[in-house]
């Protein structure tokens, strides 16, 4: 469909290498809590991370669907992106 994924973690350089040594797209590292910040993620003051937060994002820079999570559960696969990539499309004919 002509889509990218990326992913980002707080994970170090090397965590984030190995974690995504499996999969087809990239993981970037070091997230900080001025990025959860600026994406209006939820950080998780007790352990000092991000939640997830999920973004679908035109070729303009319009976000074109979000998710927040409050806990390690709405983490969305790659195939469940597809899923929605593709209802998004349809939505606009």
């Amino acid at each position: 469909m002509g889509v990218s994924i990326i992913a980002a973690s707080v994970d170090s350089k090397e965590k984030a290498a190995e974690v995504g040594a499996p999969l087809s797209f990239p993981v970037a590292w070091g997230v900080e809590r001025t990025l959860g910040d600026q994406i209006g993620a939820f950080w998780d003051e007790r352990r000092d991370f991000i939640q997830p937060s999920e973004f679908v994002v035109n070729q303009s820079g319009r976000v074109l669907s979000s998710t927040y999570s409050s806990s390690p559960i709405g983490r969305t696969d790659p195939e469940e992106a597809l899923v929605l990539i593709k209802f998004i499309s349809n939505m606009k004919k």
